[in-house]
């Protein structure tokens, strides 16, 4: 099956909704023209499945979480819950990802897991609305709260370019790994918010990011040298304008996709590409992409990775 007949296939749930060709969007092409065949997969996109099973086929592809995640081990998931908003307004990661991901890491033989964000809206509603706080303890994780400056230690970002210091949550900096899982959405500051944007929720002071290179700090901030031992992009339900809290639902759609990459920069290049389908961003829009390549944190040459694309 060629690119576009398998694209034209996709069939989106809940929603009269259709994916446009615009061209570049081979994230689910069958083939892609330097993508190896064998060894470690680099990033996988799955696309059809609920949450919990796409990650579930994710994960497996990449080796196992048990390729991440030991015995013993302190971890930390970390979504997006920065808005008081239900799953269906697409402000914050879907819960069901949030909750296997947690499953499976206290099956791998963690021993804790840890949820927070520093969010914006007040944290327990946040917590409460977004379905995230219940989805993580039932599941076996603690949740964190995040909303007050002791819970933060300086850290030295020695190769930032605006940023050269921060506070960063001790929840980040206790655990041995740590796992981060953002919404794939639109953002009115940033253009888009996926992976890299999701570090600024275990910063405490947010403010030099809006008053200085909001795309640059972003990138900075991800030169942390304890970096996500893996980058869960959640698309099950996209904000495509209105971001990143979203006003109504008819500013979210249904597309029931995943990515998967321990590559920050390079699992957001895939999903804005994905985006691009539902509405116009390029990826020079997304200039903190190109910013971190040049920080040496990721790729943006998709094409040179071993990509596994998965229809559910």
């Amino acid at each position: 099956m060629d690119r576009r007949n398998f694209l034209k296939s996709l069939a989106i749930a809940s929603a009269a909704f259709t994916l446009k060709m615009k061209g570049g969007m081979d994230v689910f092409a069958q083939t892609t023209p330097n993508a190896q065949t064998e060894g470690a997969i680099d990033l996988v996109a799955v696309m059809g499945g609920e949450p919990d099973a796409m990650f579930k086929k994710a994960i497996d592809e990449m080796g196992g979480i048990g390729r991440f995640v030991k015995k013993g081990q302190k971890v930390v998931v970390k979504p997006n819950i920065g808005w008081d908003k239900t799953p269906e307004l697409a402000a914050n990661t879907n819960p069901l990802l949030v909750k296997e991901i947690v499953r499976q890491c206290i099956a791998a033989g963690a021993k804790e897991v840890a949820v927070f964000d520093n969010t914006c809206d007040e944290w327990k509603k946040c917590y409460a609305s977004s379905g995230i706080e219940a989805a993580a303890k039932s599941a076996g994780a603690k949740v964190l709260p995040a909303d007050d400056k002791s819970y933060y230690s300086d850290v030295l970002l020695p190769q930032g370019k605006k940023l050269k210091n921060m506070k960063v949550h001790k929840a980040i900096l206790d655990c041995d790994v740590w796992i981060n899982v953002p919404i794939l959405k639109q953002h009115g500051g940033a253009n888009m918010s996926i992976s890299m944007k999701n570090l600024m929720g275990i910063i405490w002071d947010r403010r030099i990011f809006h008053v200085s290179n909001l795309q640059q700090c972003i990138a900075d901030v991800c030169t942390l040298d304890k970096k996500p031992i893996l980058n869960v992009v959640d698309a099950y339900r996209v904000l495509k304008v209105n971001g990143p809290r979203g006003r109504s639902i008819e500013d979210a759609v249904i597309s029931k996709a995943l990515f998967i990459s321990q590559d920050m920069v390079a699992v957001d290049t895939a999903a804005v590409k994905f985006f691009n389908q539902i509405r116009e961003m390029s990826l020079d829009d997304v200039k903190y992409l190109s910013h971190g390549q040049e920080l040496k944190i990721g790729t943006m040459d998709i094409d040179k990775l071993n990509v596994k694309r998965i229809k559910m």
